[in-house]
């Protein structure tokens, strides 16, 4: 007997979906790093402002340089897009009122019960809920032990007052809390107007004050929309400052330890200046600004070393005037320029930057004199601008500490110094890329040290290490890919972090190294696992994607081939490829490669593969084109109309019941963004009104309801219930992080949403199964005394069900018919249900065969 809907859940009757990707970034000439910020900004069409290289590298050219780089330009157009994410952001979430202002900060704040930055949403409706990774183990270093990682930390800050009082910010994940020295972790911004964290400062005269400068300067600058202040330590937050630093990202912040009124910020516009508790700001000197450092004691005549693109600069008026400081042998320009003060010896200071591949490494003795010193050996300039930090220890004016990819502590006896590698060495290990250091306030021997794998601390100086991870939902998703046969398994691509899988546990396993790419799942065959890093090939599992199981399948392409960071990628079923500047196809799971040509000068920015004979591609001018499988061999390149002229196409979805039903979405700014064509690809629809004017990154739709159509952007998602004609928004309780990638579930019916730092969010479509769903799927006879067997089939794996007998035909005495239940897995996706029937009566029964749907899910 058949189940419910076969026309549409059997596999025998219905090409399957394809398993949706998105693409991201172009092939790295140098650093991935700076090759993934040229591509999110040239994707969204943001201008690129360099301190050295006057060109914007095409994928396949190699930069001149890797100086120091911002997404700035005209400020009308960087600020035009801020003020858009932050109007989303808003128009998603309810509004708050800045809590009362708390007492002089003598007493410690204390752990709220449950408060976070903003409630989320209480109307009615699904609401989405995070699935992880709370914690990744198995994570990479470059030294011999692995560790437990989460995702890019920018800034940490230990309460002054209370050592076991921290708080950390993720690059684009938000503040986070922990009153127990990070052994657990609370979200504290998630609907605050932008999630990026470039800094965070106490007020060390008030503990209860906490700063923290939005945009982070290091990547997601441009995303700034101003300053964030806690009265209570750091467990709620409202927008205390626009003015003038939307558009903008912070590097550092400086709270003066005389005069919690006094402020001094550094950003990627400058250093500016607040008197009045950072309510008002302003520019005190104009230009890229890194880091501050200044005299432990404060005050309005206070020494203030700045560390910025054009060289090192001193105030010795709080931050009001700067000077320029020669630094012997430095250059005219950095790419990156930390600076420190001893706590101990406020005479002792230094000053630690790169040019190109050379590093800059000072000491300013008492006698006022800078000096340059020999940092350690081996030490990489090439991130610099990305990570770069430096450290006086708090009990000692003769040991530092650098970060750049690796961290080193050094220790100066007399005048040598000794340098030891305290991120990759001999012993337990922490990720690599240093972004933030910060010190115990009672205790020099505690270190905390932020990079991109997460926070990590060490009790003693660097020479061992404990991971503080376990929580911290801030892993920064690229792509996702799914098994339809179960409702809790997913593989996934991160930055940096690898390639990752989900298995109902919210600590999710790390199953393979390097940037986690585009990914795949074989959809009959879910043993059969793709992932790719970044550049073109991939690599493939007949394990499900253990860990060391991968082998790699290609494509190979030759030197100077142009492809995108993140390569776009699709499967379904054996038909597997991958796209830059020419489309790679198999049929037999990536073990044979054909080469099918795009266009001269078209790269592939998006593709989809809605059955397995036919494959559409987008590129980054907004052309699309088709390629069909005639029996024989691939087509060429078939161009379908454009969507629209020079927009970078930046996911597709094809109907595989109807091909002639196409969606596209473009990341580009000011314009039309999404799209739907009914005739294949020959005329093309506007569907964006009613959406933010914010780069739409990815689609998906209802393989049940070809009408229901759900579009993520920079913030949000959005739902439309009538193929685009309108749009509402369907972020119930959804963090206002960068939504990167969509993925529904057709069986149990949830749709995911992968975030930048905030991890994989899921949401029921139609909220969870609040009662069971009844009903009589069979009727039947037994004669007396006698057994028999039935099967229904084609019933969705992931459903959790129930099934009962119930006669129709009552006769006195004993329990007149027994049962027993079966369950044959049919195939990847669906099950067979085999049920017994025993008549225990000398006379004829008849009965039915009902069945309750306890979940979907």
């Amino acid at each position: 007997m058949k189940g419910p809907k076969d026309e549409l859940l059997n596999p025998a009757d219905q090409a399957a979906p394809a398993v949706r990707g998105r693409a991201t970034l172009p092939k790295p000439p140098t650093s991935k790093v700076l090759q993934r910020l040229l591509y999110f900004s040239e994707e969204r069409g943001l201008p690129i402002t360099e301190a050295v290289a006057d060109e914007k590298p095409k994928a396949n050219r190699r930069r001149s340089t890797t100086a120091a780089l911002s997404v700035e330009g005209p400020p009308e157009v960087v600020s035009s897009y801020a003020q858009a994410l932050v109007d989303a952001a808003l128009a998603l979430q309810p509004a708050v009122v800045e809590p009362a202002e708390t007492d002089n900060g003598d007493s410690e704040p204390t752990a709220p019960a449950a408060i976070t930055t903003l409630s989320p949403p209480t109307g009615f409706g699904p609401q989405w809920r995070f699935l992880g990774p709370t914690m990744m183990s198995n994570g990479q270093t470059y030294g011999e032990s692995r560790v437990v990682v989460s995702g890019r930390i920018s800034a940490v800050a230990v309460d002054p007052s209370n050592a076991n009082h921290i708080l950390c910010g993720a690059a684009s994940g938000g503040i986070w809390e922990s009153f127990n020295r990070g052994t657990s972790w609370s979200p504290r911004t998630d609907y605050a107007a932008t999630l990026t964290v470039g800094a965070l400062a106490f007020n060390p005269s008030a503990p209860a004050t906490v700063y923290c400068g939005t945009g982070e300067g290091n990547f997601y600058a441009w995303l700034g929309a101003g300053l964030l202040r806690s009265t209570n330590g750091g467990s709620t937050w409202t927008m205390h400052a626009t003015a003038p630093f939307v558009g903008q990202g912070f590097y550092d912040l400086l709270v003066d330890p005389a005069n919690g009124n006094h402020l001094l910020a550094a950003t990627t516009h400058g250093i500016y200046e607040s008197t009045d508790g950072g309510t008002a700001w302003t520019l005190r000197r104009s230009g890229r600004c890194w880091d501050l450092a200044a005299h432990p004691s404060g005050g309005a005549t206070a020494e203030v070393l700045a560390g910025c693109q054009s060289g090192l600069f001193r105030s010795t008026n709080g931050g009001q005037t700067w000077a320029a400081v020669a630094l012997p042998g430095g250059p005219a320009g950095y790419d990156r320029l930390a600076v420190a003060i001893s706590r101990t010896n406020p005479a002792v200071a230094y000053a630690f930057g790169a040019a190109g591949a050379t590093q800059y490494l000072y000491r300013r003795a008492s006698t006022g004199t800078w000096s340059r010193i020999t940092g350690p050996a081996g030490l990489s300039t090439g991130q610099a601008w990305y990570d770069w930090f430096l450290a006086v220890a708090p009990d000692t004016d003769a040991e530092i500490y650098l970060g750049a990819i690796e961290a080193y502590r050094g220790n100066l006896s007399g005048s040598t110094w000794t340098w030891v590698t305290i991120s990759n060495k001999t012993g337990d290990d922490i990720h690599p890329d240093q972004h933030a250091i910060t010190f115990d306030p009672t205790n020099a021997n505690i270190v905390y040290v932020g990079n991109d794998g997460g926070l990590f601390v060490s009790p003693n100086r660097g020479t061992s290490w404990t991971s503080l991870n376990n929580g911290l939902g801030i892993t920064e998703i690229e792509y996702m890919a799914q098994d339809y046969g179960s409702s809790r398994w997913l593989v996934a691509g991160t930055q940096d972090n690898g390639s990752i899988r989900y298995t109902g546990n919210p600590a999710w396993d790390h199953i393979a190294d390097g940037d986690g790419g585009d990914c795949g799942v074989h959809r009959t065959d879910p043993n059969v696992v793709f992932h790719s890093y970044y550049s073109m090939g991939m690599e493939r599992s007949t394990t499900g994607g253990n860990f060391g199981s991968f082998g790699w399948i290609g494509p190979n392409v030759p030197d100077g081939y142009n492809a995108l960071f993140y390569p776009p990628m699709e499967v379904n079923n054996d038909t597997v490829a991958q796209a830059g500047q020419s489309v790679y196809i198999s049929r037999n799971r990536g073990t044979n490669w054909t080469e099918v040509a795009l266009p001269a000068g078209q790269v592939a920015s998006a593709m989809y593969i809605p059955n397995p004979n036919t494959v559409f591609v987008g590129t980054t001018t907004g052309q699309v084109y088709r390629i069909s499988w005639s029996g024989t061999a691939w087509s060429s390149a078939t161009a379908l109309t454009t969507p629209r002229a020079s927009a970078y196409v930046s996911d597709l979805h094809v109907n595989p019941a109807n091909l002639n039903r196409i969606w596209a979405t473009s990341t580009s700014l000011s314009g039309d963004r999404v799209f739907r064509s009914d005739n294949g690809g020959s005329t093309w629809v506007n569907c964006t009104a009613g959406l933010p004017n914010l780069p739409i990154t990815a689609v998906e739709v209802d393989p049940g309801n070809a009408n229901r159509v759900w579009v993520a952007a920079d913030v949000g998602v959005y739902q439309s219930l009538n193929a685009g004609a309108s749009w509402s928004a369907f972020a119930n309780g959804l963090p206002n992080a960068l939504a990167v990638d969509l993925l529904y579930h057709p069986h149990a019916r949830v749709l995911r949403v992968g975030m930048r730092n905030r991890g994989v969010w899921e949401i029921p479509v139609d909220g969870w199964l609040a009662a069971p769903i009844c009903g009589v799927q069979w009727n039947g006879s037994l004669a007396p005394n006698q057994t028999h067997r039935w099967f229904t089939h084609s019933w969705p794996a992931t459903w959790h069900m129930i099934w009962t007998i119930m006669p129709t035909s009552p006769l006195p005495g004993a329990p007149q018919v027994s049962w027993k239940v079966q369950v044959e897995r049919a195939s990847a996706e669906f099950v067979t249900y085999w049920i017994s029937v025993t008549n225990h009566t000398g006379s004829p029964v008849s009965f039915e065969g009902r069945y309750a749907i306890l979940s979907f899910y």
